[in-house]
Formats: structure tokens, C-alpha cells, sequence
């Protein structure tokens, strides 16, 4: 997380164990926080808390245990979506 944040490039977190991660990596280098992507938001109580002391916004609230970065990999069309229409939308700018 914090390579990826020192070359500019968004991280997807996801799940209990990498949200802790992201709070150590923020307890690092708080600027970091500017890179995460909070994929979705499991059934653990703890993950809920771990995503509001960064300040994250999950995606998707899908009450998963599944682990192996389900949650990212469900979370990756919307964020592609995101990044498609930012880049690909027209203005209404008539200047």
C-alpha cells in the first residue's frame, strides 16, 4: 500500500485483514489513505470499525467472509465504471 501510494496508484482493500494493514500503512504515512479503494464491507464487526477510522466509504455491503479478495474483485466493475465515465463523459461546458 504504501509503494503503490508513493508511485500514485489506487489500492483496492478488502476484507478485515487487509483493512488492519491499511491502518498500520496509514499510521505510517497518513497521505496514503488518498490511494485506498474500500472495496466492500464483510460481516466481521471490526472491519466496519478498521473503514471508519480511515475514513473509507465501502462500495459495495455485501456481509461476505469469503476472503481471497472477493469482495475487490466484485468491487472492480464499479470502480472501472467510475474511471470510464470520468474519462469518456462529455461536458455540458459551452465555452
Amino acid at each position: 500500500m504504501l509503494a503503490a501510494a508513493e508511485r500514485r496508484v489506487p489500492v483496492v482493500i478488502d476484507g478485515l485483514i487487509c483493512t488492519a494493514a491499511a491502518l498500520a500503512a496509514q499510521h505510517i504515512a497518513p497521505p496514503v489513505v488518498d490511494y485506498l479503494i474500500a472495496g466492500h464491507c464483510g460481516a466481521e464487526p471490526g472491519h466496519r470499525i478498521a473503514l471508519d477510522r480511515l475514513g473509507l466509504v465501502p462500495l459495495l455491503h455485501l456481509d461476505m467472509r469469503l476472503g481471497e479478495g472477493t469482495g475487490a474483485l466484485l468491487a472492480l466493475p464499479l470502480i472501472e465504471a467510475a474511471m470510464r465515465t470520468l474519462d469518456q463523459m462529455g461536458t455540458l461546458d459551452v465555452g
